[in-house]
């Protein structure tokens, strides 16, 4: 399966990727995140994309190795309580199939540079996305699965309910709901979760990159600008 092809150019590679080692080496040294950002932007004269690169991919080195440690391989969800930050997930695919651009992180989770999810409407691409989560979850047998969305989003309980018809069908046990702030639930989940969201996964125990997993076998490197950790700070794959 093949995403639609969309072209993502970096104009000059050698200005951003001073940039990205500017931007990390700032982060490294204590400096604000937001601050850090508008410096080195301003300074390189990046357009929004890359900004949302650099802001989605590059963290600090201490933080990336705290995530990397919480991260667990999709293997180890057999058998335990699941619980799924629905948009999340489901737009980072969506962008994935849309051939829209895909950053891996240094923490190593791959994200979407959108930054659709609260602005979220259903595309022809929501329901493709839904089925390669149940397709995996059938493959992976958690215990129990918990979609969460996030219901101030329009149409969340609409979502929440097509989830529900699918895991029924796919005679899955789980459940999906639309909550006000979903994570009050996903943060001190006892299980695993499903995210690439930064402050849940900072504040979690067992986190799998469900999305980029999906991703990475559905649709391999299409898109994906990756973070390498020595050398030129990204490369486009």
């Amino acid at each position: 399966m093949r995403g639609e092809s969309v072209t993502f150019e970096i104009s000059d590679i050698e200005n951003f990727q001073k940039a990205a080692r500017d931007f990390h080496y700032l982060l490294n040294h204590g400096y604000s995140r937001k601050a850090s950002l508008e410096l080195v932007g301003n300074r390189y004269q990046l357009f929004s994309d890359q900004r949302q690169l650099l802001h989605r991919g590059i963290f600090s080195d201490p933080d990336s190795k705290s995530r990397r440690r919480r991260k667990i391989s999709i293997e180890r969800i057999r058998g335990k309580d699941l619980a799924i930050d629905g948009y999340n997930v489901i737009i980072t695919i969506e962008a994935g199939l849309s051939g829209r651009p895909l950053i891996s992180g240094s923490d190593g989770f791959i994200r979407d540079i959108s930054g659709l999810s609260g602005n979220f409407r259903r595309t022809s691409k929501t329901e493709e996305a839904i089925r390669l989560i149940i397709k995996t979850l059938k493959k992976m047998k958690p215990q129990h699965t918990l979609f969460l969305f996030d219901a101030p989003i329009s149409k969340s309980g609409k979502l929440a309910q097509e989830v529900r018809d699918f895991l029924k069908k796919a005679n899955l046990p789980g459940d999906a709901q639309a909550v006000r702030v979903p994570e009050e639930i996903l943060i001190g989940f006892p299980g695993v979760i499903a995210t690439s969201d930064t402050a849940i996964i900072d504040q979690s125990k067992k986190v799998v990159d469900l999305a980029g997993t999906i991703l990475s076998n559905e649709i391999g490197s299409a898109s994906l600008v990756r973070w390498k950790r020595k050398g030129d700070p990204f490369e486009n794959k």
